[in-house]
């Protein structure tokens, strides 16, 4: 049996969910909602969702979806608020577990999803390189929630950096006075804990060499000494996966880019149309 990278980091990300937690969705997550939705139906039935998607709390989870995404999480709510009092006011008391994706994560686990460019705040004159989507809630929850978990489908030097250009996220840091920090990071080549409040290879993904996970990382990976290969998937996670939480293949989105990334979209809208 085949098992692709996506695959591989779904599972990864499911098995750190632990039965009735509170998990956190953002925006455009669909490897993370993949996520969540593997361990409900596996080992975690009773879990609660927080989606910034419907801005509320729900206990049936919204399916995977690109078109009716917005209306199906609303529909399922148990309550609703706004993004600001749910970042200001609720999820401080509910202190969800949470996946983020950073563009770029420093050795301890602190990220910037805000701009690439190291002139972006320290002079005002120069244009950051790249703007990146933004921070939603990040700088909030990240400085008190205990769970804080990444995941980067695209390991490379451009996102694992000794040195963030903006810090928009809080892992580790000297100014954290409440929550654990960065717990995990689970990339498409291997799954990384924090031990001590630093990054460190637990485990490679099959295929991949470690050799090839450090030439990919812009700082000296410390390893775990019971580093070993990321297990498989087993073929109960596989099938739940492809055939009844995703068979359209939306959690490859995160993982594709250009004219592969564009294809695959039209193809999923056109199968959605004929689901509707």
């Amino acid at each position: 049996m085949d098992i692709t990278a996506d695959e591989i980091m779904v599972v990864c990300m499911a098995r750190h969910i632990v039965d009735g937690e509170i998990v956190a969705q953002g925006l455009a997550t669909p490897l993370v909602t993949a996520a969540y939705l593997l361990a409900r139906e596996t080992h975690a039935p009773h879990l609660y969702f927080t989606s910034a998607i419907g801005q509320g709390i729900c206990r049936k989870p919204a399916p995977m979806s690109i078109t009716n995404i917005e209306r199906l999480w609303l529909d399922r709510s148990l309550t609703n608020v706004g993004f600001v009092r749910a970042a200001a006011d609720i999820l401080p008391s509910l202190k969800p577990k949470e996946f983020f994706r950073p563009a770029q994560v420093d050795p301890f686990g602190n990220f910037n999803n805000i701009a690439i460019g190291n002139h972006y705040l320290e002079d005002s004159k120069h244009k950051a390189r790249l703007r990146l989507p933004g921070t939603g809630g990040i700088p909030d929850v990240t400085t008190f929630i205990n769970d804080i978990y990444l995941y980067v489908p695209h390991h490379s030097k451009i996102t694992f950096v000794e040195k963030l250009d903006v810090c928009s996220g809080m892992g580790h840091s000297p100014k954290r006075s409440v929550g654990q920090g960065t717990r995990a990071l689970i990339s498409n080549l291997g799954e990384f804990d924090f031990h001590d409040g630093r990054m460190r290879l637990i485990s490679y993904h099959p295929g991949v060499d470690i050799h090839d996970i450090q030439k990919h990382t812009g700082f000296p990976l410390a390893i775990s000494p019971e580093l070993q290969e990321t297990p498989l998937p087993t073929s109960t996670e596989i099938d739940i996966l492809r055939n009844q939480i995703d068979p359209l293949g939306i959690r490859k989105l995160e993982l594709l880019s250009g004219s592969e990334r564009k294809h695959l979209l039209e193809e999923i809208l056109e199968r959605e149309k004929l689901l509707e």
